[in-house]
């Protein structure tokens, strides 16, 4: 009886029944947000350990090796440190990062690989449906993805980033992606597909930010991947019950994402 009753609440939720405007106020907390993590970013790149895991005693790191050198990816939720608070005025900020290991992989290929959006949506189906390449100057990128989330129920959405790739050295390099539209698709497939209004619908992702690192070492490459996401927040009374659903998604997508980038990349060339 509880999950049906899960069901009908997030069909609510996020259905039309429900919908929810995304407010200035709420795009400002996250702003802020994002722009104290980008100024802690830039430090970390300048004189911090290059991984997370990296930073952590001397024997968690090599716990971490271990598990990481096992094909698992380590996720956390951030941030550490409770001072930052995660939760904005009429919504919640989703704050993951997580590491993976990619033996035999260089740090060249795994660039290439990374930076063929036309072709992303093979290998990350079926949470990417559709992507292409927009445009491209040098190495900043403007892409498409269409994506598909589902717990319990499934949503649709279209959206577009703007990406950039800094090399750093012969070894490592960073890149930047920052989501520029987000809109949910209303029926699509279907003759009548339509997209709902930014920032007007049922809420579910108004905000992507996804900040990678790459790091050629021990024979292989880490890649370690963190993201900044917004949605709605809960109402009270079914808080308890439906903020599981919502709050399990971002840590699953950031997961499978890295899961996927390591099976592309350690299969045998065709």
């Amino acid at each position: 009886m509880t999950v049906r009753l899960a069901i009908a609440i997030m069909v609510v939720l996020v259905g039309n029944g429900l919908a929810e405007q995304l407010r200035s106020e709420t795009v400002a907390a996250f702003d802020s947000y994002v722009q104290q993590r980008e100024k802690q970013i830039s430090q970390e790149l300048n004189a911090g350990p290059f991984l997370q895991f990296d930073g952590l005693p001397a024997g968690q790191r090599a716990n971490a090796y271990s598990q990481i050198k096992k094909g698992e990816v380590i996720t956390e939720r951030m941030p550490p440190d409770s001072s930052q608070a995660t939760h904005v005025p009429h919504g919640l900020i989703h704050h993951w990062i997580g590491t993976v290991f990619i033996p035999g992989a260089t740090l060249a290929r795994t660039l290439v690989f990374l930076q063929d959006y036309d072709n992303q949506y093979k290998f990350y189906a079926p949470e990417v449906q559709r992507s292409k390449l927009l445009e491209r100057n040098g190495n900043d990128f403007k892409l498409f993805l269409r994506l598909r989330k589902t717990k319990i129920i499934t949503i649709i959405l279209d959206t577009t980033y703007d990406v950039k790739y800094v090399p750093i050295s012969a070894d490592r390099a960073v890149s930047y992606s920052h989501s520029t539209r987000i809109a949910e698709v209303e029926n699509p497939g279907k003759s009548d597909e339509i997209e709902k209004p930014v920032g007007d619908d049922g809420g579910f992702m108004w905000r992507l930010n996804s900040y990678w690192r790459f790091l050629q070492r021990d024979g292989g490459v880490y890649v370690q991947l963190e993201a900044i996401s917004l949605t709605r927040d809960i109402p009270a009374p079914v808080g308890w019950l439906v903020t599981p659903f919502v709050t399990s998604i971002p840590r699953e997508s950031l997961a499978f994402t890295l899961t996927r980038t390591r099976e592309a990349l350690t299969k045998p060339k065709q």
